[in-house]
């Protein structure tokens, strides 16, 4: 099924890049974590769209070919601005309320966008997050985004290496090409993360008021009326299983599952079983 390239505009009049598959049907949103890109989600989109889906994937703020914000507003909260701006863009459009999947700082801004509004969703998916997260799995993981930040690669090659060391569970890919989406190659002739560095370092980065923010978004999940699926990755190390539980009982229409042999990377683990998980959640198990 051929992708057009489509975008958005986020709550600061910010550029947001997005690819859309189109079935015609549901519009669903797919929100990537931090450091990825909208790439991340290429498979599992195409399969929704072969469902009668209309699959659309978004870079967000200072991510991919979206805008890197003068502002340097990358807290959860701005991520959740954006998110509610695309859905009231997606309403417009379309004229039906999308629903939307959101791995890790994705999840979150969906998550954030609908204590705002619970209306906001048909119903979301979270890929690997919940609000409580293990500290030491968020240290790991913007760790390994800090430590090449500036220094980048001198080739796709060093930064697969690196990637392999950090999640020794994946099988390393035949082909460079889709990490090549994940990186821009510079003046310099090294390649650097798709990213603006801002989001770890600026003046309102990702960790700014983020206490305050999870917070309030766990005081606000027993209020949630709309169907909920966490995918939890077994082997993850940010989201344990009581974590999992505990989100479970808060949230009244929520479920979860837990996917073998993946991390925090659930979709790019084990993207057969996380697509079925999916195509299960938003059909009703009618997914061939």
């Amino acid at each position: 099924m051929p992708a057009k390239e489509v975008s958005f505009l986020g709550a600061e009049g910010n550029r947001l890049a997005a690819t859309m598959w189109d079935g015609h049907g549901q519009p669903v949103l797919f929100f990537h974590g931090g450091g990825q890109t909208r790439h991340a989600w290429g498979q599992t989109a195409e399969r929704l769209a072969k469902c009668g889906m209309r699959a659309i994937t978004i870079d967000q703020r200072g991510h991919g070919d979206s805008d890197w914000v003068e502002s340097e507003n990358y807290t959860f909260g701005h991520y959740a601005e954006d998110v509610t701006a695309v859905v009231e863009q997606v309403k417009s459009r379309f004229h039906q309320r999308p629903a939307a999947v959101g791995a890790s700082l994705g999840g979150l801004a969906s998550l954030g966008g609908l204590i705002a509004d619970h209306d906001l969703l048909e119903s979301l998916v979270l890929v690997d997050i919940t609000p409580r997260m293990d500290p030491e799995g968020v240290a790991k993981i913007q760790g390994f985004m800090g430590a090449r930040m500036d220094e980048g690669f001198a080739n796709l090659e060093e930064a697969a290496a690196a990637i392999a060391q950090y999640l020794p569970h994946r099988r390393r890919p035949r082909s460079l090409e889709g990490l090549r989406k994940n990186l821009r190659l510079c003046d310099d002739g090294r390649f650097r993360w798709h990213w603006d560095p801002a989001f770890i370092r600026g003046t309102n980065n990702i960790n700014v008021g983020a206490e305050q923010l999870i917070g309030r978004m766990i005081a606000g999940l027993p209020n949630l009326q709309l169907p909920v699926l966490l995918v939890r990755g077994m082997q993850s190390e940010l989201v344990h299983e009581e974590y999992a539980r505990e989100f479970v009982d808060l949230v009244p229409s929520a479920s979860y599952v837990d996917v073998g042999g993946a991390g925090h990377m659930v979709a790019g683990d084990r993207n057969d079983v996380f697509s079925r998980a999916v195509l299960d959640f938003l059909t009703g198990d009618k997914a061939a």
